[in-house]
């Protein structure tokens, strides 16, 4: 051991293992790996080690097939075998709506490249799995690349390659301490202390110390997870080939073949945490008590499953621990205020999605951003409120039990909630406001007529489709009140505010008393924010954007900040309503005597709202006339009381986000994490309209005038319209031109006002033309679709200038 390298990765598992191999590949090789014992011991020896395509969020899925790709690649370059089994598998459907989701789930793998994934009948599922019953099952999903590998020979592989490119494993060295240096980390070890310029916790059940090492508290929790395993069965033995892996999603179960018999392993519904604080350091390669009676329903639905099991000899139970997120997915990256600070933990499918982590860091550390968009992985997705240990407990708890439990993209699931409320939530839910959560944050998704009202989840039009149409045509007709608390609002001050921001954007900055659309790029070109940009005149700047980014965003200032610049996040002090449509000028005038008539399109001032003293900004996501006002939190609910009394009699009505989603459609405005992603470009996206090229230097510049010139993308964002029935697209379904895939939705709904499916979709750029006419998948069938002119509401835009 040295006393300095370039990377400490703390953590012997999977992951910690790929992240150095990468780290070593990718050519920093002066990397050493610290395991407090021996590599595998926590969760990954007792690992299942299964491998599949199947996974909510496309752009992790996509991970996973790069991790699949690669065990043998390593395998290859260790000499160390890692028990590949390529054996294919199967995800089952045993309700209609499952089915119809799995249909939708196999047109997502066609938007993302997978090619090796197509559905399967009952029949062709029972053949596939001799030793399965069908009863029940309505369809599967197979994909080619699925199986498992043995854990610890994948993870001493990961290990060995690195170390043949010069990464270092020092085992049986328990790491005491993390202390930050002007330089770095100093990593005080039982063996001796070693100084880094970056440490990465890949602790796994001990992620949670190693975070409060630093001061960081993750919001993480170990669960525990039984997996049983049999004797020889005879039906197994006599097969000719290997059984596939399956899932059976209505069972909570998933199986594969051990030696000549079965693993079969549960989601349990009655999930039970282990040890929220972090694991004991001496354990290791160690179980917990098997519990059979607790997971006695789901044993019996994988035992109707599997006949063969209910004759079968138990040879071992396993009952280890995992970590878990609140919803599942890893926490990678960096942490705000914690140079050289990297995570690398809740990494639950290991050997499913160790590959794609160990990659997407290694570039992170050493490019200063991952090839891949992993804001889904992100560690800078949560903020503060997720390290409440009951949040944790809630939320990481209905994930596991969830697991393998349908949910809607209507259904709003109640763990960790209601957690932060605007002042006026009380109010607003008295008037039939129906919440969903963003970034813990309550937000308003429509207001039901009656107190009665529940929504039905679905993956078609739900029973508040109506209820959203009359909103959206309440702001089209009238006017709408909608609570902006859900956006995040950044205060920018100092002497060198003007000139940090001028670098920071791509945009011209607005002039005193104006507001402006304003990119935000990463140096390699791709986007880093749809933002809009404030100019109060005063010398006080403010940037506006997504409420769920607030934290993302804040590490990007933090990361790039400047002496004479001081950032705020006003995000929970500052607060708002917005009123949009034609009679909003009539709304708001009412309640002041300040000229709102005279703020023109864009721009912004501070007013007497009633009792309020408001900032106002005459904008709106509708595509209509509209002012957002915001206030103190304190004066959140009198706000909200002089606008309904002000409109009474002009026919305002409240409105949630889910008409906002519909308005904005009709108006091609493109949103954050459907159009506008930081896997995207400016000019992929049409952002590039607001770029200021002869402005001098800004940050992506270079990267985005390369573009420019070479002639621009390959794929850009069109509107298309679909001959949709009871289902609108959502997002990632492929799009289709005389049988060829020539892209996908990034989102769609139904326009309400306009009376058409529409959709907005990254195209080939050749097509993404008016009057192409397409194809797409909607919930898995296919549908008719073209491409329209942009902004099929008010083209010209007549109606938020006037």
């Amino acid at each position: 051991m040295k006393s300095h390298y370039r990377v400490v990765v703390i953590g012997g598992g999977v992951v910690g293992a790929s992240v150095l191999y990468h780290l070593a590949k990718f050519g920093w090789t002066d990397v050493c790996l610290i395991e407090r014992s021996v590599l595998t011991a926590g969760s990954s020896w007792h690992a299942a080690g299964g491998f599949h395509a199947l996974n909510a969020d496309p752009n992790i899925a996509a991970l996973q097939a790069y991790t699949i790709d690669l065990l043998s690649e390593i395998e290859a370059e260790s000499g160390q075998s890692v028990g590949m089994h390529m054996t294919g598998g199967m995800t089952l459907a045993g309700t209609p709506d499952r089915w119809e989701w799995l249909q939708s789930a196999y047109r997502v793998f066609q938007s993302i490249g997978i090619e090796d994934v197509h559905l399967i009948t009952p029949e062709e599922a029972g053949a596939l799995c001799p030793v399965m019953s069908t009863h029940g099952i309505l369809g599967g999903m197979w994909a080619e690349r699925e199986g498992y590998v043995d854990t610890t020979g994948t993870v001493h592989a990961y290990a060995g390659a690195a170390k043949k490119r010069g990464a270092e494993v020092i085992e049986h060295n328990r790491v005491l301490e993390l202390n930050q240096t002007p330089d770095g980390w100093e990593v005080v070890t039982e063996k001796g202390t070693i100084r880094a310029e970056h440490v990465v916790n890949a602790a796994g059940l001990w992620a949670k110390q190693v975070g409060r090492m630093a001061g960081i508290e993750l919001p993480v929790s170990p669960l525990a997870h039984h997996y049983l395993l049999t004797e020889t069965i005879p039906e197994i033995a006599a097969l000719d080939k290997e059984l596939p892996l399956v899932v059976d999603l209505e069972g909570f179960t998933y199986m594969r073949q051990d030696q000549k018999g079965m693993l079969l392993g549960i989601y349990e519904i009655d999930h039970k945490h282990w040890m929220m604080d972090g694991a004991p350091w001496s354990y290791g390669v160690e179980l917990l008590q098997e519990e059979p009676d607790r997971i006695e329903n789901e044993l019996t639905l994988g035992f109707e499953r599997y006949p063969v099991l209910q004759t079968a000899g138990v040879r071992n139970w396993v009952n280890g621990a995992f970590t878990f997120s609140p919803d599942g997915n890893p926490l990678v990256g960096p942490v705000r205020g914690k140079p050289g600070y990297w995570c690398a933990c809740a990494v639950m499918a290991g050997f499913l999605q160790g590959g794609g982590v160990g990659k997407s860091l290694a570039e992170w550390m050493i490019h200063g951003e991952p090839e891949a968009d992993v804001f889904g992985m992100d560690v800078a997705r949560y903020g503060d409120y997720a390290a409440n240990k009951r949040y944790i407990r809630e939320t990481t708890g209905q994930f596991y039990t969830r697991r393998f439990v349908m949910t809607y993209p209507n259904e709003q699931l109640p763990a960790g909630r209601p957690l932060k409320m605007a002042p006026a939530h009380d109010a607003m839910t008295a008037a039939g406001a129906r919440w969903g959560a963003s970034y813990g944050l309550e937000l308003p998704l429509y207001f039901a007529p009656s107190p009665g009202f529940e929504e039905k989840p679905t993956l078609k039009r739900s029973n508040a489709f109506p209820i959203v149409g009359e909103e959206c045509r309440a702001v089209r007709e009238a006017a709408g009140l909608l609570d902006i608390t859900g956006f995040s609002r950044f205060e920018i001050t100092g002497p060198g505010a003007e000139a940090w921001l001028d670098r920071l954007l791509a945009s011209r900055l607005p002039a005193p008393g104006r507001a402006r659309l304003a990119p935000m790029l990463a140096p390699d070109g791709r986007l880093k924010g749809d933002l809009t940009v404030f100019n109060w005149g005063d010398g006080t700047w403010w940037i506006m954007g997504s409420y769920y980014l607030r934290e993302w965003h804040m590490r990007w200032f933090h990361d790039h900040l400047e002496d004479g610049v001081t950032v705020r996040d006003l995000s929970d002090r500052i607060v708002g309503f917005s009123v949009s449509g034609p009679r909003a000028r009539d709304i708001v005038q009412r309640t002041t005597d300040g000229d709102v008539a005279a703020l023109p399109f864009m721009g912004c001032g501070t007013f007497d709202i009633g009792l309020t003293r408001a900032k106002v900004g005459r904008l709106s996501v509708a595509g209509e006339l509209g002012y957002e006002m915001h206030v103190s939190a304190a004066e959140h609910v009198a706000l909200r009381r002089t606008l309904l009394e002000a409109g009474a009699e002009l026919g305002l009505r409240e409105v949630g986000f889910n008409a906002m989603l519909s308005l904005r459609l009709e108006k091609s405005f493109g949103i954050w994490s459907a159009e506008f992603t930081q896997g995207y470009t400016p000019a992929m996206t049409g952002l590039d309209r607001w770029i200021d090229w002869d402005k001098g230097d800004f940050i992506g510049r270079a990267a985005a005038l390369c573009e420019r010139e070479a002639g621009g993308p390959a794929q850009v964002i069109a509107t298309i319209e679909v001959d949709a029935e009871d289902a609108d697209a959502s997002g990632f379904e492929p799009v289709w031109h005389d049988g060829r895939r020539v892209g996908f939705v990034t989102s769609g709904g139904y326009g309400h006002t306009v009376g058409k499916s529409l959709a907005m979709a990254m195209l080939d750029r050749g097509l993404a033309v008016p009057g192409t006419e397409l194809t797409t998948h909607v919930v898995g069938a296919e549908r008719a679709a073209r491409v329209i002119p942009p902004s099929p509401y008010d083209p010209e835009g007549k109606a938020m200038r006037a």
